[in-house]
């Protein structure tokens, strides 16, 4: 599969074979234009046309070419926050409502597997928390008392996890987990939308979104698309400018796979609850091995440039805790958008027309916060009443502390300093072949890259979001806005949101 979005391959990537689809060359009409071609939108358009709506799916890459590649596709009720803390943010009544949503969204990708005969090695499995020490266990048992509040009746607090080599210590055992390979399970929806009339165009680049009845989607070639509803899936939404990204962050988060021989760990899901958190899981490799994917060392997008030692510390941590891995056979990052209060946001886009819809800040849950998308999506689209609406309304104003939400904001706005920083070096001239590096030029800054061949490419380094400067990612190949989350290839083309239009070339300047 080609890579859209970073220059490391995941396992996924190299798993399954995601049909290709035509570009838009002509105005169309649907009852409902998804932008956005990974877990979230493909989910959404899938219910829509099993209701019967007319469903177009546009995407400026392949199906599943953005972040749903990059994940490593836990399928779960436990989230980065722990339900004791989404207690005091949401309430009590929240928190069941959002252990309800991610237990149905597990059960979802179930039946959507079993009924469309979708190979997408579906399992269920039990997920075990542990803590990284005996000082840790009165969480543990905060955990467990509050995930049974929240009607998560058959989580049991047992003595270690059930593995040879490492003693976690007392841990909560989650029972009817699952995992999947999410690329097999785009591959199955985009066949099962297309039998039921819906249209999917890729490397078709969506360049304005707007509401009203109807709603039009212009694409950078010129094409419109107008619709009755327009949603928004694009990982971090590109119809919103600010409102969103001052209630979430960019994170990227780092994955190692490592080959196991078969039966040599035992099959479930792990999580610490360090913060950042190690979270675990097998793939079946052959019929002698298997690959055990570990992922963790999250640092904010575009404030670190240090994939390798991240990886090193990844390995080393597993390999304290599971000697019998071999080689690494893949590793990648990922970005993830944190909500400012542990869930994502769905619903209709702040301060837009009636019919505009986003879904974001999936808080590194993306596979089931983006089927609950489909859910909840469908329904307000249909004028349907839902009881998850309110929560993950993306209006909503946080109930609890909002400590996380003015530190984030400081920090983003900390970034505009790098206006009057030097440059990453100080001439063009000084960037080996295969690196890249922020350049000060008079009063601005340019993004310089040297290919493998030795040729130069300068773009501005001005991220076309809101103007933060970019900073290189010598790990994935791309330039990474600080502030908000956009990224962008060497060739300065937007690879993720916010951002809309590309790094502008120097000679633009």
């Amino acid at each position: 599969m080609q890579n859209d979005s970073g220059k490391t391959i995941s396992i996924w990537m190299t798993s399954a074979k995601i049909p290709e689809q035509p570009a838009l060359t002509e105005n169309i009409y649907a009852d409902v234009c998804v932008v956005g071609a990974g877990i979230a939108g493909m989910s959404t358009a899938y219910i829509l046309t099993r209701q019967g709506k007319s469903v177009v799916v546009l995407d400026d890459g392949l199906i599943g070419g953005g972040q749903t590649a990059r994940t490593t596709a836990h399928l779960s009720n436990v989230l980065t926050e722990r339900y004791y803390e989404l207690e005091q943010i949401h309430g009590k009544e929240g928190a069941k409502l959002i252990a309800q949503s991610h237990t149905t969204a597990i059960n979802t990708i179930e039946a959507i597997a079993t009924q469309e005969n979708i190979n997408c090695d579906f399992e269920r499995l039990d997920g075990y928390l542990f803590p990284p020490d005996v000082n840790s266990l009165d969480e543990i048992q905060q955990e467990l008392e509050a995930a049974h509040r929240v009607g998560l009746t058959n989580v049991e607090i047992v003595k270690k996890a059930p593995l040879t080599d490492f003693d976690t210590g007392v841990c909560l055992r989650f029972p009817q987990q699952g995992q999947f390979d999410p690329l097999k399970y785009l591959a199955g929806l985009a066949q099962a939308i297309q039998r039921r009339g819906g249209r999917i165009f890729t490397g078709t680049h969506v360049e304005k979104i707007k509401g009203g009845f109807p709603a039009c989607v212009e694409t950078s070639s010129g094409q419109i698309v107008t619709a009755d509803a327009v949603v928004v899936a694009t990982n971090s939404p590109i119809s919103n400018l600010a409102t969103m990204h001052f209630k979430q962050a960019p994170y990227m988060t780092f994955v190692i796979a490592l080959k196991v021989p078969r039966d040599s760990v035992y099959k479930a899901l792990y999580w610490d609850t360090l913060d950042p958190y190690h979270y675990v899981r097998l793939q079946k490799l052959d019929s002698e091995y298997d690959v055990l994917i570990v992922g963790g060392e999250d640092h904010k997008t575009g404030q670190a440039d240090d994939a390798n030692a991240r990886y090193a510390r990844l390995q080393t941590w597993t390999q304290e805790r599971f000697p019998m891995v071999q080689e690494v056979l893949f590793r990648w990052s990922g970005q993830v958008m944190n909500s400012d209060d542990g869930i994502a946001y769905i619903g209709k886009n702040p301060f837009d027309e009636e019919n505009v819809y986003i879904v974001t800040g999936d808080t590194g849950i993306g596979m089931t916060h983006g089927t609950i998308a489909g859910i909840l999506l469908t329904d307000l689209i249909l004028g349907r009443k839902n009881t998850w609406a309110e929560l993950y309304d993306p209006s909503r104003v946080r109930i609890g502390g909002v400590s996380d939400f003015i530190s984030e904001n400081l920090n983003v706005a900390s970034q505009y300093l790098n206006w009057v920083t030097p440059g990453d070096v100080d001439s063009v001239e000084k960037l080996a072949p295969g690196t890249g590096g922020v350049v000060r030029r008079g009063l601005t800054k340019v993004a310089a890259y040297r290919d493998e061949n030795g040729t130069l490419q300068e773009h501005s380094a001005i991220c076309t979001h809101l103007n933060c400067i970019v900073s290189w990612n010598s790990s994935e190949k791309t330039w990474d806005c600080p502030c908000h989350g956009s990224r962008f290839d060497t060739n300065g083309r937007v690879i993720n949101g916010p951002a809309i239009n590309g790094l502008a070339s120097v000679e633009d300047k």
